[in-house]
């Protein structure tokens, strides 16, 4: 500013002439070429940064509304989590009812396990008491036997043993007329 004061002033004292000095003409040139410069670049850089203002604004709306489409696909996803969540809890209540159910079933099955066992156990054991008293039958009659027969071998005589020849002999007429 004061430059241009000082131009201004050595104009209107000196007036407008050629001037032959070199250096003071140049500021001169200078000054105008900076003066048209700004003038056209004024229009040149207004018409750059309205274009760079309108793609900057472009690109903010641009911005917000996939900020919105966003904003709207995390609420479906919410949306979907929480529907999920919920699907998800069901499912861990029917496997607790199923697994309950199973858990059941497998105490019924060995009850009725436990009980068939206990059942052909005692038939078992019974089973086994039954051979060992024929067991012991067979033997005490056997020993019986044995007795019986060393007491009649030292008893017998051949007196005896016709008799009883003979009482046999009838027996038998007996039977054979009838």
């Amino acid at each position: 500013m004061q430059i241009l004061n000082l131009i201004s002033q050595q104009y209107l004292n000196n007036g407008i002439s050629f001037n032959s000095n070199f250096l003071e003409s140049n500021v001169l040139n200078i000054v105008l070429l900076l003066s048209g410069l700004i003038y056209v670049l004024k229009q040149f850089l207004g018409s750059i940064l309205s274009l760079r203002q309108e793609k900057v604004l472009f690109a903010i709306n641009e911005s917000e509304e996939r900020l919105k489409q966003a904003n709207v696909r995390l609420r479906e996803a919410e949306k979907q989590l929480v529907q999920t969540q919920i699907i998800i809890d069901q499912i861990i209540k029917e496997a607790q009812i199923t697994a309950e159910k199973v858990r059941q079933s497998i105490l019924e099955q060995g009850k009725s396990d436990i009980e068939r066992l206990t059942l052909s156990s005692k038939a078992s054991i019974k089973y086994a008491e039954n051979q060992v008293k024929q067991q012991i039958q067979q033997q005490i009659i056997s020993l019986a036997i044995k007795k019986v027969t060393k007491k009649l071998k030292n008893q017998m005589t051949s007196a005896i043993q016709v008799k009883i020849i003979d009482n046999n002999i009838m027996q038998l007429k007996g039977d054979i007329i009838i």
